[in-house]
């Protein structure tokens, strides 16, 4: 979730850093193989691998592999031989260290992530200066190349499609959860109000405005409308578009009016089903706030559950994103 600020950090910062990368995890680990730490020469670190147990230890190992200007590999924890370090969990990690100076490839990583396109890094132990790899590729250690992979899918997006005082709340938790924000609504006042917070937000001026409908396969479309003649066309068009989560508030009697509506004009049962309403993790929420970290939760989830693929590359020469849920519940189309 903070791929943007650590590679943000290591392309406009003063001064030598590295990137730390964690390759392997034994036992429980707080972060999953492929999340980076960057630190700096002076020990200032962005990024964690723990609740504090290790992140002192690793700046200090980032600091001399700085200092050397030579990648490594390190084990903290279980089998390490730093006998004083130890997590609680019991567990052990596997960290490569890799000093950072390669402006071309901050450009290109850069890149991937603004236009929110999967990518992966070879980092080596031979010295080699490490590889931009376009599309995503699983986070593995080579023990026989000594490189190490490492991939990275875009963070997730939440657009957010209705009115009321819900969609702030989402938009703000969802923000801190570390998620790309979006929000449509016909209430220029909210429009307003999300745009002095920092949030995107764009007014719908009429039921059929789908263009402003855009998502990709990390994208949640999450409906909050009480008024729910807005969403019947706008729902419509979400359904055939890349997403892996789509829901919308309502109760179950509300919920049985919209699939009649949506069946009335052409959408497939298959699609509406993939619909997760009532939305949120725990229903008959009637306060803003729990109603958006009930929302936020079974969207994290969904983001957690959901295992990306890709199929070949169009004509263009692009990847089309698809998914497959792991929770059990009727997939989607595209993403979840």
């Amino acid at each position: 979730m903070d791929d943007h600020e650590i590679f943000a950090r290591l392309k406009k910062a003063e001064g030598r850093w590295a990137l730390v990368t964690l390759v392997t995890a034994l036992g429980s680990s707080v972060r999953a193989p492929g999340a980076h730490m960057a630190v700096c020469e002076d020990g200032r670190y962005v990024g964690s691998f723990s609740g504090g147990c290790i992140e002192r230890a690793v700046a200090a190992e980032a600091v001399e592999a700085i200092r050397l200007a030579e990648p490594r590999l390190v084990r903290f924890g279980q089998g390490s031989s730093y006998i004083d370090i130890r997590l609680p969990c019991g567990g052990g990690v596997d960290l490569h260290f890799q000093p950072w100076d390669f402006p071309e490839l901050d450009d290109r990583v850069e890149a991937a992530l603004t236009r929110r396109e999967p990518f992966g890094l070879d980092l080596f132990l031979d010295g080699s200066a490490p590889a931009f790899i376009a599309g995503y590729q699983p986070t593995v250690w080579d023990m026989e190349r000594r490189v190490v992979h490492t991939g990275h899918w875009p963070r997730p997006r939440l657009l957010i499609v209705g009115h009321g005082a819900a969609v702030a709340r989402l938009a703000d938790q969802g923000r801190a959860w570390g998620a790309e924000i979006a929000v449509r609504t016909p209430d220029a006042d909210l429009v307003c109000s999300l745009r002095r917070d920092g949030h995107k937000a764009d007014r719908l001026e009429k039921t059929s405005d789908v263009d402003l409908i855009q998502s990709d396969a990390w994208t949640a479309i999450i409906f909050l409308f009480h008024d729910h003649d807005w969403e019947r066309f706008l729902l419509a068009d979400a359904l055939n578009k890349p997403h892996f989560f789509v829901g919308a508030m309502g109760s179950r009697r509300a919920h049985k009016v919209r699939v009649e509506s949506l069946l009335n004009i052409g959408v497939d049962q298959d699609r509406i089903d993939t619909i997760q309403a009532p939305i949120g993790l725990f229903h008959s929420a009637r306060d803003p706030s729990t109603l958006a970290v009930s929302v936020l939760a079974q969207v994290a989830d969904a983001y957690r559950r959901a295992h990306f693929a890709f199929s070949l590359a169009d004509v263009e020469g692009t990847q089309r994103p698809q998914g497959r849920s792991g929770s059990g519940r009727r997939a989607s189309r595209y993403g979840f």
